[in-house]
């Protein structure tokens, strides 16, 4: 702080059951290459609740979110996932306009009450098979993989086998959600805050940088995010997806260090702080020391927020870091 086919004969069909079209497809003997293979469905996963964050992502991101139905037995399901993997203009629409949830669904008797509801007719079309909601949890589209397919002459030695890279990214462009203004959406903040009297918590950021999304990871979670609510309109500009994102980024920051840079406005628009240090931004406040200026700025710029929140929010940061380290062994 975010995670998607008629080219073999019959008879291998059969066995791979990467298109079973049978209410209830029976298991098909593993091959050593199958037994090898790493599974990408979460069997045990709670789809729904994986759904539920996936839509409140979208929602923050102005992205989509896509369901990719399918089961660990699937050939097709791992070629398809491989293709968003490694497929570069395919993984990066992926990873700049999906929020992505893998949903098991076992041997067709898991989640199908959830593919009804979302209209997703696994049963007639087999898997993998895609569903992109909008981030009201609306369905925009429900579209079978085999359109995606190459056919059988044209497979062999494609590192793809089986897809159409080109086809692929064509439906991930025409559902993928309309640019938004960043001036546009500052404006509206800056108009939100002031009915609500509030400051707006500016952050730029983009989808490769991975510290952005630690502090939005970090932002949501329970605690902190009841804390600043109650003090801020929240506000992230994409300096990649937005129009005009990048420019307004130039205009606020003046110090080298890239991004994530934050800022405190006030229901004027006015800058009252930022994460420069007069030198360089510090970004992601993970050292002690960063800590302590993130702390500073919004004391700085605070309207209703007092030092026991705003010490809360300091060793929210302090164990955030500390969890960070341990996890790597430092």
């Amino acid at each position: 702080m975010p995670m998607r086919t008629l080219l073999v004969a019959p008879l291998l069909m059969a066995f791979s059951l990467a298109h079973a079209q049978a209410p209830t497809p029976q298991p098909a003997p593993a091959s050593a290459q199958a037994k090898a293979r790493p599974d990408i469905y979460d069997t045990g996963a709670d789809a729904r609740a994986q759904i539920e964050l996936a839509l409140a992502h979208a929602k923050a991101n102005n992205t989509r979110v896509l369901l990719q139905w399918g089961a660990n037995w699937c050939g097709w399901c791992h070629q398809l996932h491989d293709l968003f993997k490694r497929n570069r203009d395919v993984s990066k629409k992926i990873t700049y306009e999906y929020e992505v949830v893998l949903v098991d669904i076992g041997r067709f008797d898991k989640q199908m009450d959830l593919a009804e509801k979302y209209g997703a007719d696994l049963r007639k079309h087999g898997v993998p098979f895609l569903t992109v909601l909008d981030a009201s949890g609306k369905v925009l589209a429900n579209q079978a993989t085999s359109p995606f397919e190459k056919p059988a002459p044209d497979a062999g030695g494609d590192p793809y086998v089986g897809y159409v890279p080109a086809k692929v990214l064509e439906f991930l462009t025409a559902q993928q959600a309309p640019a938004q203004q960043a001036d546009t959406v500052l404006a509206s903040a800056i108009a939100r805050a002031k009915a609500e009297d509030k400051n707006v918590l500016l952050h730029f950021g983009a989808p490769w940088c991975g510290w952005c999304h630690r502090l939005e990871d970090w932002m949501a979670t329970p605690k902190v995010k009841e804390i600043l609510k109650a003090e801020f309109v929240d506000l992230k500009i994409d300096t990649d997806r937005m129009t005009g994102g990048q420019a307004l980024l130039d205009k606020h920051c003046n110090e080298p260090g890239g991004i994530p840079w934050t800022a405190v406005l006030g229901p004027d628009g006015a800058v009252l702080a930022d994460s420069g240090t007069g030198q360089q931004n510090f970004g992601f406040p993970f050292e002690d020391a960063e800590i302590d200026r993130f702390i500073t700025m919004l004391s700085k710029a605070k309207r209703h927020l007092t030092e026991p929140q705003l010490g809360e929010l300091r060793e929210s940061l302090l164990e955030n870091a500390a969890a960070s380290r341990a996890k790597q062994g430092k």
